[in-house]
């Protein structure tokens, strides 16, 4: 009988216990369930988002690459490039989007549309390859556009050790645009040893250093 009598106690007591807290432990298990199903769908949802990005990066990769694009196929790639952007905004595909929507604006001699574009990546960005090639690019446009002196301080602004080779080649063009030989031909000689040493040639500056009346140097 007192076993029993327990048995009766503890029953009666999970039963006080359940009655207290059985509503705010099913809710528990409820949010959690949420929470994993909630989970589970924002990552289905970030695939779905990655993979959409991709192909239609891809489609735009294909026609930029193209030498000549048609009227309708340069609308279609200007309307790529507005969905990565729009939909995709601050990843990886949006920034090479820009990159080449700037591209798509200098093939058509648009250097304005191209030099804004490669400016607001550079605002941006938060990807420091990116951000120093979008600087490359914007001072070879604004080299073209004779403004050599806004060129040498945009790469100034900063280009990644990655880029360095590329740097100081762009650099020498700059600096013949300035009449400044002297700098120049160390610019290039810079430029090569750099790509040298990086195994990644920089084609051109050799024939640029001979112009100069430069030897030839090895490493």
């Amino acid at each position: 009988m007192a076993e029993l009598q327990t048995e009766e106690e503890q029953l009666d007591a999970l039963k006080r216990w359940w009655k207290e807290n059985g509503t705010s432990l099913i809710a528990g298990v409820v949010i959690a369930i949420a929470g994993v199903l909630g989970w589970n769908a924002w990552q289905n949802y970030q695939a779905n988002q990655s993979e959409a990005a991709s192909l239609r990066y891809q489609e735009l990769l294909s026609l930029a690459s193209q030498e000549e694009l048609s009227d309708d196929a340069q609308s279609r790639a200007q309307q790529l490039v507005g969905e990565i952007i729009d939909n995709h905004d601050g990843t990886l595909y949006a920034d090479l989007a820009t990159l080449l929507r700037a591209r798509m604006a200098v093939s058509k001699d648009d250097y304005e549309s191209g030099s804004t574009t490669l400016e607001a990546l550079i605002a941006s960005t938060d990807r420091d390859y990116l951000k120093g090639l979008a600087r490359l690019r914007l001072a070879r446009l604004q080299l073209a556009q004779d403004e050599a002196e806004q060129a040498l301080a945009t790469l100034e602004s900063g280009v990644p050790d990655s880029l360095t080779a590329q740097r100081a080649d762009t650099r020498g063009d700059i600096l013949i645009a300035l009449d400044r030989d002297d700098q120049a031909r160390e610019a290039y000689r810079q430029a090569l040893q750099l790509s040298q040493e990086a195994g990644q040639p920089v084609y051109g500056i050799q024939l640029k250093l001979d112009d100069l009346g430069a030897k030839d140097i090895t490493l």
